[in-house]
C-alpha cells in the first residue's frame, strides 16, 4: 500500500446480489443489500483515502461445494456457466489482491464478477 492510500476493504457478496433463484429472497435481498453498503461505503469514504470494492464470486470449488454430489455440481455448473466449469479460489483471491493493491488505485465502488460469464448471460 502506498504511504498516501488507506485501507482497501473488499466484501465479497457473491453474484447473488445481481442473480435470483427461487425460494430464497431474503438470501439475495442480504447480497444485494451488501452490493449497496460497499458502494456507499465507497463514497463516503473516498476522501479519507479508503477504497471499498466489492467482489462477487459465482459458482468456486471450495470444499463446501465437493461435499455435494459430483455428478449434480457439474451437471449444474455445465449448464449455467459460460466457462463450463467453476472458478478456483485462487482466482479470487487474485480479484481481491488487485482490488485491494495499488494497481487499482483509482477504483472505487467497483464490483469485480468472478464467476465465469454467469452473470453475462
Amino acid at each position: 500500500m502506498s504511504p498516501h492510500q488507506g485501507p482497501s476493504p473488499v466484501p465479497a457478496p457473491e453474484i447473488w446480489g445481481q442473480a435470483a433463484a427461487p425460494g430464497a429472497h431474503a438470501y439475495h435481498a442480504s447480497k444485494g443489500a451488501l452490493i449497496m453498503m460497499s458502494k456507499n461505503a465507497a463514497i463516503t469514504y473516498a476522501s479519507d483515502g479508503i477504497r471499498v470494492n466489492s467482489i462477487q464470486p459465482g459458482f468456486i470449488d471450495t470444499p463446501l461445494t465437493q461435499a455435494q454430489d459430483p455428478a449434480i455440481n457439474a451437471n449444474i455448473i455445465g449448464r449455467l456457466t459460460p466457462m463450463k466449469r467453476a472458478g478456483t479460489p485462487l482466482e479470487v483471491a487474485n480479484g481481491c489482491l488487485f482490488l485491494a493493491c495499488d494497481e487499482s488505485s483509482f477504483m472505487t465502488g467497483a464490483e469485480l464478477v468472478i464467476d465465469g460469464g454467469y452473470l453475462a448471460q
